[in-house]
């Protein structure tokens, strides 16, 4: 089983998991108020602006504050200098 680290020392099961999605559109913010009102949220913000919403096979929805980008590139295995490179190319 491979865990991917989520931010704050928190890991996710990359089998598991199904989608990594930014929190802005309506349709997502839904998907995170469902699962609060189910009980299957898991905010692993720490208080910090959510970032990521990761979408797992088991219906939990669970909060990062890291960017899609950077836990993309984390299950694609890529070092942290090259994850912000491609996020400095993206923004520019």
């Amino acid at each position: 089983m491979k865990l991917i680290n989520i931010g704050f020392g928190n890991m996710v099961s990359v089998n598991r998991l199904i989608a990594v999605v930014g929190p802005e559109s309506a349709p997502i913010k839904r998907i995170i108020t469902d699962a609060r009102d189910k009980g299957s949220l898991i905010d692993a913000t720490y208080g910090r602006r959510t970032r990521a919403v990761l979408i797992m096979d088991s219906g939990h929805v669970i909060l990062s504050a890291l960017q899609p980008e950077t836990v993309a590139g984390r299950l694609a295995g890529k070092s942290e200098k090259d994850i912000l490179e491609d996020e400095d190319e993206q923004e520019g």
